[in-house]
């Protein structure tokens, strides 16, 4: 099972898909949108995934209490003026898609209307991301699923019927390429709370490819979820926490995008398979392990007692396993010792 985003495959058997979410750590600018953007290609990143909406597409200008943010991260904030500072402006996508093919990175968008899905077709956009908390929003995951584009779905804050249903709307509506991701909707996520084990619980009731959006700090959980199957890890990425925006306090920075590209490719590069075939680097060490060895000189028909033989490095002589049946038989020819034992030498 693999989804195809930009000529890449993502699944199974291929190396985790890192996602560098510049979201609203533009600030405001243009020109440091297209710096982050360099910056995640530079550092390894896969692809870069920006949001596409407005203050208005995101709600309405209202002063009444359900409109205001209570607590956490960006209380205190009106919804309209939040989503006012964070928008990344219609206008800035063709130049955001146009430098990140420039440079060779993929680049995708999370719409959160219609309007925005209109936007991102008309920019050829590879592939959909549906926020967590958009999952629920099935007429606007049936819209994009009808776009035929592999879709990316954040799980936070959903219960298994919600994500079954948004599921469902997406095949029905046409999509053959979905992932699912584990997300707890936190800014930040506590690591006590991370609960990676839900991802692959994701991926064998759903079929679906497994992946993490990760809001812990750092970039540990990440790496632990690919050891868990994650296929796709998305983080929020910054140029710099010091330069305060409205996602910047949950984000990494490029040296920390750079070992998360570095450490989970190796995390998933030590996955192997699963049996008992020996490794090939191991080869060179096999010759170190116990074997069965003359201690003592013997002269040929001489029977050999527990005197004459030892369990000891290196392995070339018989294993360990065959002392026992060694005592009491005797030698075809003369040994002496440091010689390793072989059924050759042993008289039937």
């Amino acid at each position: 099972m693999a989804a195809i985003i930009n000529g890449r495959k993502i699944g199974e058997g291929h190396p985790p898909y890192v996602i560098a979410e510049v979201s609203a750590n533009h600030n405001g600018s243009l020109e440091r949108a297209l710096e982050t953007i360099k910056s995640a290609h530079d550092n390894g990143a896969h692809a870069v995934k920006i949001q596409t909406y407005t203050a208005d597409t995101m709600t309405i200008d209202c002063d009444r209490d359900d409109f205001m943010i209570q607590g956490g991260l960006w209380g205190g904030y009106k919804l309209y003026d939040l989503y006012r500072w964070a928008e990344t402006p219609f206008e800035w996508h063709q130049a955001i898609f146009e430098y990140a093919a420039s440079l060779g990175i993929t680049v995708f968008s999370t719409p959160f209307d219609e309007s925005a899905v209109d936007l991102l077709e008309s920019l050829n956009t590879p592939a959909y991301k549906i926020a967590s908390f958009e999952a629920t929003d099935l007429p606007l995951i049936r819209y994009i699923a009808s776009k035929g584009k592999p879709i990316i779905i954040s799980t936070g804050m959903c219960s298994e019927s919600e994500i079954a249903e948004a599921v469902a709307v997406a095949r029905e509506g046409g999509c053959e390429n979905l992932v699912l991701l584990h997300c707890i909707s936190s800014y930040p996520a506590p690591m006590d709370q991370a609960n990676l084990l839900q991802m692959p619980a994701l991926t064998e009731r759903f079929g679906t490819i497994p992946g993490l959006s990760d809001h812990t700090l750092g970039t540990t959980a990440s790496v632990a979820a690919v050891a868990l199957g994650a296929c796709v890890i998305e983080k929020h990425f910054t140029l710099s926490r010091n330069d305060k925006g409205p996602d910047s306090e949950f984000s990494i920075e490029p040296d920390e995008l750079k070992r998360l590209c570095q450490e989970s490719f190796d995390a998933w590069s030590a996955l192997g398979a699963r049996g008992f075939a020996r490794q090939p680097s191991e080869a060179g060490n096999r010759h170190f392990r116990r074997s069965v060895y003359f201690v003592k000189d013997l002269d040929a028909g001489e029977k050999i007692t527990a005197d004459h033989i030892r369990r000891i490095r290196p392995g070339f002589g018989l294993a360990p396993k065959y002392f026992d049946q060694l005592i009491g038989r005797r030698v075809k020819q003369r040994v002496e010792r440091g010689m390793a034992t072989s059924w050759e030498l042993i008289d039937e």
